[in-house]
């Protein structure tokens, strides 16, 4: 069940944000600032690459690397193939995990590694395996943590991750896992792969990326009214809600499967996500089934004070911009209305591709982090 009533409650929301997740979300632009500067500290910008890797690799563990290697795949389109190397072993810790390099992979590969916590001896050493078999390596994780000795130096190029602002004021070790994690790690990337030529993100671009989660943040803050308020109008939306996630267009994509993951990993709730018009049959089914929107007739009248309500499907239409000639959003709209079941649709201030997923992945970070502090999940 969701409290809504906390939902305009700054000050309760403050006290049930133990892991300072809300704090994180509006400290995303903040991070790609300081990512950028760290990009430059490191000479970045000075690279002359001799041409373009034939395939880039990509390993981490947790959500957030997951969420970095989909974005660079979703971004780089046909210019390079983007892999995840999927981790190994008996337990999701750090210590249990392993990473192994394809057979093919050579000194034309690029190896990404991402990391918010750089103790993984597992990454170590896959990025020992990868100097051996003469690929680049590139990393980003903590200062001073393991990985540093493992990459840095003549064995590859180690970017610092950015940290929160203000992190060395905290008593306690900041929770960096949450929403402001994704844009640490993927902004040194994009600035390096913007060099080798498979992305398009210069540092202007990156900047217009910041200031756009600059003003997503004071439009989603705890401070604004949950009427006025995007995230929180979707998080009220989401409450009992199986969210069907139907995105269209490239940035909107990576965006909606982002959502589904961090709902699962940070609000406990599932979801599932689709693009469009594939998600039309994929999820027709739920639509029509146990999770259909319409409620039975003759269930009017029954006392629903002390029962809890059945989970029905709510689709959130996710699109990157608005799209000129063919779009499957009226069939979306119509697929929905016929099956009474609500939909939410979320669609960018116009820019450009990186500005419009930094807006979806901020209002969608934010409408998380509210469904957390204000549902049944502890944080």
């Amino acid at each position: 069940m969701l409290d809504e009533s906390l939902l305009d409650a700054p000050d309760a929301l403050a006290r049930a944000d133990r892991r300072g997740l809300l704090r994180g979300a509006a400290e995303a632009g903040a991070r790609v600032r300081t990512a950028l500067r760290h990009t430059a500290e490191a000479g970045i910008a000075a690279l002359a690459p001799e041409g373009r890797p034939r395939a880039v690799l990509i390993a981490g563990s947790g959500a957030a690397a997951t969420g970095v290697a989909d974005l660079i795949g979703a971004l780089a389109g046909g210019t390079a193939p983007v892999s995840r190397l999927r981790p190994t072993g008996v337990a999701p810790a750090a210590g249990a995990l392993r990473w192994a390099l394809p057979g093919w992979a050579g000194p034309v590969d690029l190896l990404l590694i991402v990391t918010t916590e750089g103790s993984e001896p597992g990454l170590a050493l896959l990025a020992e395996q990868a100097y051996r078999r003469g690929c680049t390596v590139v990393a980003v994780a903590p200062r001073q943590s393991p990985l540093t000795e493992a990459v840095d130096g003549s064995r590859g190029l180690f970017l610092p991750m950015a940290a929160a602002p203000n992190e060395w004021l905290e008593r306690e070790p900041v929770q960096v896992a949450g929403p402001g994690a994704l844009w640490a790690l993927l902004v040194p990337l994009l600035s390096l792969l913007d060099r080798v030529g498979l992305i398009s993100a210069p540092v202007g671009t990156l900047q217009l990326v910041a200031d756009r989660l600059d003003r997503t943040a004071e439009r989603c803050g705890p401070a604004i009214a949950t009427y006025s308020n995007p995230a929180k109008t979707l998080a009220a939306e989401l409450a009992d809600s199986l969210p069907l996630i139907w995105t269209e267009g490239t940035a909107a994509a990576p965006a909606g499967r982002r959502f589904a993951a961090v709902l699962a990993e940070l609000a406990g709730r599932p979801a599932l996500a689709a693009q469009l018009p594939d998600a039309l049959p994929a999820h027709g089914a739920l639509l029509a089934g146990d999770f259909a929107g319409g409620a039975d007739p003759d269930d009017f009248f029954r006392d629903r004070v002390e029962e809890r309500q059945p989970l029905r499907a709510r689709i959130v239409l996710l699109r990157d911009r608005p799209v000129g000639g063919l779009t499957a959003a009226p069939a979306a709209r119509e697929l929905a209305l016929g099956h009474d079941t609500a939909i939410s649709e979320l669609e960018p201030e116009e820019g450009s591709e990186l500005e419009a997923l930094a807006e979806l992945i901020a209002v969608t970070d934010f409408a998380t982090v509210y469904l957390a502090l204000a549902g049944s999940v502890p944080v």
